[in-house]
């Protein structure tokens, strides 16, 4: 474990960051052009993919910055992401009628050779590697 949460940014943390930004890049390209372009055709689908750049966005902010509050956001947004790709890629076998088009959760991220299931599994196990210490919870 590490006392320092700027080791998030370090080694395997580097890469987490480097992939999450892709992602982030690659998924908001298609979300603006998703939602420019012919949102009517699946607006919930459209949303999420939305959503998801956003959550990809943040994520790699809060992998980057330093501290125990970055620290809790990357927890929550990586948690979030893992559970929305989960229901949506679940939602979207059982139910394709729901996502008549593709979004970055679709089939669990099939669309992105399934990066954006694996990410974040990856990405809760580096912040459990580098979480702060619990000494620094206790002095509270």
């Amino acid at each position: 474990m590490s006392t320092s949460a700027s080791n998030r940014s370090q080694g395997l943390g580097r890469v987490l960051i480097i992939v999450y930004a892709l992602l982030a890049l690659a998924a908001t390209g298609r979300s603006v052009f998703q939602l420019l372009d012919d949102f009517e055709k699946a607006p919930l689908a459209y949303s999420l993919s939305a959503l998801a750049a956003l959550i990809y966005i943040v994520a790699t902010i809060a992998l980057i910055a330093p501290g125990d509050a970055w620290f809790r956001v990357a927890l929550v947004t990586i948690t979030f992401e893992l559970v929305g790709v989960l229901v949506v890629g679940t939602l979207s076998i059982i139910d394709p009628v729901l996502f008549p088009a593709k979004t970055v959760w679709s089939v669990f991220g099939r669309g992105y050779a399934f990066v954006p299931l694996v990410l974040p599994i990856l990405g809760l196990l580096w912040l459990r590697r580098t979480r702060p210490l619990a000494s620094a919870d206790a002095a509270l």
